[in-house]
């Protein structure tokens, strides 16, 4: 039986129907998820996706983080299920609590559009086991509010803790503090980042099958669960 892998849709989320197509190569079930809904129809894994949910009003994911179906991710996610939060997905998961730090607005206020290399600085979660730690993957990366800022003490946890999952390397494209791209939870099962892993799925449609590894993690993670 395949592994059931939730993805939700916010209003404004653009990339729910990639991420649903990223969940399939790697030979899971994508199953849609509504932001009005609470109900995550009995699946392994979530998925929250990129775009502008809501419109990015307030503030970048903190309106999506109180949507029903996100109360029944955090309570399923503080008792153990893999949950990737990608670009808006990752803000939302910092508004939520289950990571932390936040994002702001990328330094020289522009959008960021770029094909961008990343370091796998943690392969001991369950998105991330598919790659060798220190490994350089080429990731698509298209942002406004990708800027990832924590308070120092912040900072010196994720890096003494190995919770730092991804590194910009070659260049930071938005200001994040200390070259952050994505981080994880204490337990490894949560992780986010900005780049986008399920445009480069394959290297037909992506600059690499770079970010097919993540999804492929969270199969792996769900078979020994």
């Amino acid at each position: 039986m395949s592994a059931r892998i939730g993805v939700i849709t916010f209003p404004g989320t653009l990339d729910d129907g990639d991420a649903a197509r990223a969940v399939r190569y790697a030979d899971a079930e994508a199953v849609p998820l509504w932001h009005a809904d609470a109900d995550l129809r009995g699946v392994d894994g979530v998925v929250v996706p990129g775009g502008f949910s809501y419109g990015d009003y307030l503030r970048a994911g903190v309106i999506a983080r109180f949507a029903p179906v996100m109360t029944s991710v955090i309570d399923a996610a503080r008792k153990g299920m893999p949950v990737l939060g990608i670009c808006n997905g990752f803000q939302i998961l910092c508004e939520a609590g289950l990571l932390p730090g936040a994002m702001i607005r990328n330094v020289g206020l522009h959008f960021v559009c770029r094909d961008q290399w990343l370091r796998v600085e943690d392969n001991d979660t369950a998105w991330t086991s598919r790659y060798d730690k220190g490994a350089e993957i080429l990731i698509p990366l298209k942002n406004n509010d990708g800027c990832y800022m924590a308070d120092q003490s912040t900072l010196d946890m994720l890096e003494a803790e190995g919770r730092v999952a991804f590194r910009y390397v070659d260049g930071n494209p938005n200001g994040s503090r200390n070259d952050i791209a994505g981080v994880r939870s204490e337990n490894g099962r949560i992780v986010g980042l900005m780049p986008h892993p399920e445009h480069a799925i394959d290297a037909l449609t992506g600059p690499s099958d770079d970010g097919l590894g993540m999804f492929l993690s969270a199969v792996d993670a769900f078979a020994k669960a």
